[in-house]
C-alpha cells in the first residue's frame, strides 16, 4: 500500500489536507494608484520640492488603502498623507487627503483633494 502524506487525490482533484472543512476565502482586493494619479501626485511633490518645502515621500499599500505621504525630512513623521480607499462591495473610491490625524479633504476625484495644496490668493500692490 502506498500512502502519500500532502495533497490528496479525490475525483481527479487535489484538496490540501490543511483546508478541509474550512470555508473558502474571497480574495483580498488590493487597491494602487493608477499612472495618471501617480502623474498628478508626482507632479505635486516636484512642484513642492523645487519650493523647498518637501524633501522626501514614501508610497504605501495597506489593503484596500494606498497611500503616498511626504515629509520634510525622511526620520520625521509625514507631513501630509494623501489616500486611495476603494469602496466595500465596488462602491467606488475614495481620496482623502490628511495632515496628522485630521482629514483635510475627502473626495471621490484625487484632482479636487489636491486643491487643498493650491495655494491661496493674495492681493498684491
Amino acid at each position: 500500500m502506498n500512502i502519500k502524506k500532502g495533497p490528496i487525490a479525490q475525483m481527479g482533484k487535489l484538496h490540501r489536507l490543511r483546508d478541509v472543512g474550512r470555508p473558502a476565502r474571497r480574495p483580498h482586493r488590493q487597491t494602487f494608484f493608477s499612472r495618471a494619479e501617480l502623474n498628478q501626485l508626482l507632479s505635486l511633490y516636484s512642484r513642492r520640492v523645487m519650493s523647498g518645502e518637501w524633501r522626501d515621500y514614501a508610497i504605501d499599500q495597506q489593503g484596500d488603502t494606498a497611500m503616498f505621504s511626504v515629509y520634510r525630512h525622511a526620520h520625521e513623521r509625514p507631513l501630509y498623507t494623501i489616500a486611495k480607499k476603494s469602496g466595500a462591495n465596488g462602491r467606488g473610491t475614495e481620496f482623502w487627503v490628511c495632515r496628522d490625524r485630521e482629514r483635510l479633504a475627502s473626495t471621490a476625484c484625487l484632482a479636487e483633494a489636491l486643491t487643498v495644496f493650491r495655494p491661496a490668493l493674495r492681493v498684491v500692490s
